[in-house]
């Protein structure tokens, strides 16, 4: 009975360290995984952490890439825009400058009529009623000229006793004068024109050399200049 007993508690002991065993090994176990848990844990959050980094890296220089494409299309535009805006201008100009040399090339050509018509007006002197009816109605039609002359920009210049301008007249003709001091203009030869400010002929002149002085060429001038103007053929125009 006693070795019965005895059997049961060594039994009983042998149990118990297996029990405590069996717990102390499991303990380790749980450690073993709560710290394996841990480490892995800590890597991925190192993972994650180099990741974002590494993404907000490439964001960064993207977007740096980004802006400057944008600098680069924004330049472009700008520079695009202000070729257009000059090419337009350009073409404008260009326009205008087409009209103008149109208008002014058919007004050019009839510039010799409105000079026919004025040198017959100075020649024309009606004294009978029939005479009188015709010079009125060529008074009429020349009226008619002139207005649409005007319509169209054009205006004559007055050079008597202005100073002498060559980019207004052109002097074919210069002799002494007691009334006028030189570079005077003395007498219109032939009409000037401007068209919208610019000049459409410039006039031909007689200019004053002041006082006493002769020019040994004064005759040989005048009768070219008489001459050029009794002509049927009017004088050549320069735009």
């Amino acid at each position: 009975m006693i070795e019965k007993q005895s059997d049961n508690v060594e039994n009983l002991e042998e149990n118990v360290s297996e029990e405590v065993n069996k717990n102390e090994d499991s303990s380790v176990i749980e450690n073993q995984t709560s710290e394996d848990k841990q480490s892995l844990n800590e890597d991925d959050e190192n993972i994650y952490a180099e990741d974002l980094k590494n993404t907000i890296t490439n964001n960064d220089a993207r977007l740096e890439q980004l802006e400057k494409e944008h600098e680069t299309l924004k330049s472009q535009y700008v520079r695009i825009a202000a070729d257009f805006d000059n090419f337009r201008k350009r073409q404008s100009r260009d326009q205008d400058d087409l009209k103008v040399q149109l208008v002014s090339k058919a007004l050019t050509a009839i510039l010799p009529i409105v000079d026919n018509f004025e040198r017959a007006r100075q020649q024309l002197k009606p004294e009978s009623e029939e005479a009188q009816t015709l010079h009125r109605s060529y008074q009429g039609l020349y009226k008619q000229l002139v207005e649409v002359l005007k319509q169209q920009g054009v205006s004559p210049m007055r050079v008597v006793a202005q100073q002498f301008d060559p980019k207004l007249h052109e002097a074919v003709l210069r002799e002494p004068s007691q009334e006028f001091h030189e570079d005077i203009i003395i007498e219109e030869l032939q009409r000037g024109y401007h068209l919208e400010g610019k000049v459409l002929r410039h006039a031909l002149v007689k200019v004053s050399m002041g006082p006493g002085q002769q020019n040994s060429q004064e005759p040989e001038e005048k009768d070219k200049v008489e001459e050029d103007i009794d002509s049927e053929n009017p004088i050549s125009e320069e735009n």
